[in-house]
């Protein structure tokens, strides 16, 4: 089943100002929302608007605060989410970030005390779309086991890296430091498909493709296994201790997952001197990467992001993949 983008943002919008997200704030939401499926990140999209939607019943989001800035401390600045919508604190911050950078070449912003972000690709693009790198980072609700450990201490904590490549698809890279985000494991288990590689543990402590089995332990592997258990908590660290809010572990102290504290950093490649030369070394760069020979004849060598142009010009023609259930569901809110 596949529906027009306008459609899906239109419902969005209704179903946000039902609950109290209105006028520009509700047409914002909606549409990174919208572009997160538009774009094939269908976890969160679609699929995670009904779980946004409860996290304001819950009480978790208030749908009247707005991130607000509390310091200023030289390039980096300090602002307090104050328990705001996710995805809103997290663009009003990557635009102020932004702002920064074009006036200083480097802007870094650092919230604490805010909700999901949801697809945080959506704000890379927007460092990409200021010919801006971008990097930005979230910490979690402990959700992964520290390698070695059983219980889970650790969030999994996603990172992007953006950068931009002029005329062609910008090198995104947006991954949780767990081998699938909690989003793609619940999309698995629902379609009842193994993963293409192991995922996390099962309860005898074995690893697995079986998404439920992960989901029931709460123990997904760590990328890059010891590897990525050490970047997830630099980065929960780092965050916290540049927004001055919680680390993961002081987030796991709440009945659900909120408080969270991330880190965003925009650089204009404009302000460098040699941002002309760097765009000739990107493209040899990526150009040389792609000529790699595949294992896969039929899965030939692409860079982060250079697909999601592709999906989203199939998206907006033919409409945008979901899961029946769940847009009924979102319907009927």
């Amino acid at each position: 089943m596949r529906i027009p983008y306008d459609t899906m943002r239109a419902e969005f919008i209704r179903v946000l100002s039902k609950y109290g997200i209105t006028g520009q704030r509700a047409e914002l939401s909606a549409t990174l929302f919208a572009d997160a499926s538009r774009d094939g990140i269908y976890t969160h999209g679609l699929n995670r608007f009904p779980k946004f939607i409860k996290s304001i019943e819950q009480g978790v989001v208030d749908v009247r605060a707005e991130a607000v800035r509390e310091a200023e401390l030289g390039a980096l600045e300090r602002w307090d989410g104050q328990g705001g919508c996710g995805n809103l604190n997290a663009h009003k911050c990557m635009t102020r970030a932004i702002e920064l950078a074009h006036e200083r070449t480097v802007g870094i912003v650092a919230l604490r005390n805010t909700n999901h972000w949801m697809r945080p690709g959506n704000y890379g693009l927007m460092a990409v779309e200021e010919n801006c790198i971008g990097i930005l980072w979230t910490n979690t609700v402990p959700n992964m086991p520290p390698w070695g450990g059983k219980e889970a201490r650790l969030g999994n904590n996603p990172v992007v890296f953006a950068v931009p490549n002029g005329d062609e698809a910008p090198v995104l890279l947006d991954v949780a430091m767990s081998m699938f985000s909690y989003g793609k494991l619940e999309s698995y288990a629902r379609a009842n498909k193994p993963l293409p590689v192991d995922g996390g543990f099962d309860p005898d402590q074995k690893l697995t493709k079986n998404a439920s089995d992960v989901l029931k332990t709460h123990q997904a592997l760590p990328i890059g296994y010891w590897k990525g258990s050490g970047l997830s908590l630099m980065l929960d660290l780092i965050a916290a201790a540049l927004s001055g809010g919680l680390t993961s572990w002081g987030v796991g102290q709440n009945p659900y997952e909120t408080q969270l504290s991330q880190v965003f950093i925009a650089v204009d490649l404009n302000r460098l001197p040699d941002a002309e030369a760097f765009s000739q070394r990107l493209k040899m760069t990526l150009q040389d990467m792609l000529t790699s020979a595949p294992v896969d004849p039929e899965r030939p060598v692409h860079y982060p992001g250079q697909n999601m142009m592709r999906t989203r010009a199939d998206n907006m023609e033919h409409g945008i993949p979901v899961d029946e259930g769940i847009w009924d569901a979102v319907c009927k809110l």
